[in-house]
C-alpha cells in the first residue's frame, strides 16, 4: 500500500507536469519572459508575462522573509522556553493547525476587509502583508516539527553548562535544524508565489511593473487566471506558459536551498 500510494502520487506529479509542457511549451518564448503585457495581449495580441514574473518574485520573498521573521522565533520559544508547558505548546499547535487548513480566499477577504477598514487601495504591500499572515502558521509549524527532534540530551547539557535559553534557541536548537528550517522556507515560499485567491482582493493587477510598494501588482496565479479565462485558445496556450515559468521559479529556489543545505551540512561535517 505503501508503494501504491508513493507511485500514486508521483504519477499524478509526472501527468500535471508533462500536461503543462504539453499545453505550454508551444507557447513559451524569450518575449513572453522578457516583456511585459502590449494592448490586446489578453486577445492575443503581442507582449508577455514580465510584470507578473517580477511582481510574483516581490511578494512571495517579502511574505517569506516576514514570516521568517515571525515565525522562527515563536516556533523556537515553543520548543525552548515552553519546555515544562506542554499543554500550551499543544494549544498552540492545535491552533496554527486551524490555521493552516483556514482557506486562503477567508484570508483575502480578512486583508481587504481590513484594507476598507484602514482606508488602503490594493497594492504590493497589503498583498504581501496578507501572504504573510496565510504564511506563517505553515512556516511556525513546519519549523517545529523539525525543532522537536532535536535531542533533550542537548538541551539539558547546554543548560547544565550555564548558558541561557537564548543562547540554546540560537546556537544548539537553530544549528542542528538548518535543513529542516530550509524546507519550511521552501513550503512557505511555494505557498507564497503559487496562491491566487489571497491576494486576487488586495494585491490587485497592472500591466506595468511595479515601482512601489503602494502600487498594484501582477502576480503569476492571477496572470494565469486571467488568461484561462480568455476565449482565445492562443491566450490559454499562455497560460499554461505562464505554469511552466511558475513551476520553473519554484523548481529552481527549491535547488538552490537544497544546494545550501548539503553544502551545511558538509562543512558542519568537516567542522
Amino acid at each position: 500500500m505503501m508503494v501504491f500510494a508513493t507511485l500514486t502520487i508521483i504519477l499524478v506529479l509526472l501527468l500535471i507536469i508533462a500536461s503543462i509542457i504539453y499545453k505550454g511549451l508551444p507557447a513559451l518564448s524569450w518575449d513572453m519572459i522578457s516583456q511585459t503585457p502590449k494592448g490586446g495581449y489578453y486577445f492575443g495580441k503581442g507582449g508577455g508575462i514580465l510584470n507578473a514574473i517580477i511582481g510574483s518574485v516581490y511578494l512571495s520573498f517579502g511574505a517569506t522573509f516576514l514570516a521568517l521573521i515571525v515565525g522562527l522565533p515563536v516556533a523556537l520559544y515553543m520548543n525552548v522556553f515552553l519546555v515544562k508547558h506542554k499543554k500550551t505548546v499543544h494549544a498552540l499547535r492545535f491552533i496554527l493547525d486551524i490555521l493552516w487548513g483556514i482557506p486562503s480566499i477567508v484570508y483575502g477577504a480578512l486583508g481587504f476587509i481590513f484594507m476598507i477598514w484602514l482606508g488602503l487601495k490594493t497594492s504590493l504591500l497589503a498583498g504581501i502583508i496578507t501572504v504573510t499572515i496565510l504564511i506563517i502558521p505553515i512556516m511556525i509549524r513546519s519549523m517545529d516539527e523539525a525543532l522537536k527532534f532535536v535531542p533533550r540530551g542537548l538541551f539539558e547539557s547546554a543548560l547544565s553548562l550555564g548558558s541561557t535559553r537564548s543562547e540554546i534557541s540560537f546556537k544548539v536548537f537553530l544549528r542542528q535544524c538548518i535543513p529542516g528550517i530550509i524546507t519550511a522556507i521552501l513550503l512557505s515560499f511555494g505557498r507564497a508565489i503559487g496562491d491566487a485567491a489571497a491576494v486576487l482582493f488586495t494585491t490587485g493587477y497592472t500591466d506595468n511593473i511595479q515601482g512601489s510598494l503602494s502600487h498594484p501588482a501582477a502576480t503569476l496565479p492571477l496572470a494565469i487566471f486571467f488568461q484561462l479565462g480568455s476565449p482565445v485558445p492562443e491566450v490559454k496556450e499562455r497560460a499554461y506558459a505562464s505554469a511552466m515559468v511558475l513551476i520553473m521559479i519554484i523548481l529552481i529556489i527549491s535547488i538552490a536551498a537544497r544546494i545550501f543545505s548539503q553544502k551545511y551540512y558538509k562543512d558542519k561535517i568537516k567542522f
